[in-house]
């Protein structure tokens, strides 16, 4: 488990290679200003105060991917399933300080999240006309 990445997997940087062509500026592997520290966010645009994770399928139990391994079944059935407690409990801590939390999967294509993010920051970001 020491050698699991935990910043700058393959789909994280497909990710925020997307969301650099499309103009999109961010921090990486930062825990987010009104948040507990010790839960950090793989992608984080400030501006727009939106949180973004890249779960890993295996890690993060993707109901379309999610595998238990056959060994220590029950061990990794109580470890994964803790991972996915604590996703939530991040989900709440962010979205009580005011953050909008996204999650993608490793597999969803990083060009279509990449356009979703965008289009959110987007919405975020709308300012009122000036008279």
């Amino acid at each position: 488990m020491r050698r699991t990445r935990r910043v700058g997997t393959a789909p994280e940087l497909a990710l925020r290679r997307a969301l650099h062509r499309r103009g999109l500026r961010y921090l990486v592997d930062v825990a987010p200003p009104g948040t507990n520290r010790r839960r950090r966010v793989d992608v984080l645009l400030r501006g727009a105060r939106i949180a973004l994770f890249v779960d890993g399928c295996f890690w993060h139990s993707c109901p379309e991917h999610g595998q238990l391994p056959k060994a220590n079944r029950e061990w990794w059935r109580v470890k994964l399933h803790g991972v996915v407690v604590r996703d939530k409990d991040t989900n709440v801590q962010l979205a009580a300080a005011g953050w909008l939390v996204v999650r993608v999967w490793e597999h969803d294509d990083p060009d279509e999240a990449a356009d979703r993010v965008a289009a959110l920051v987007a919405s975020r970001l709308v300012r009122p006309p000036q008279a």
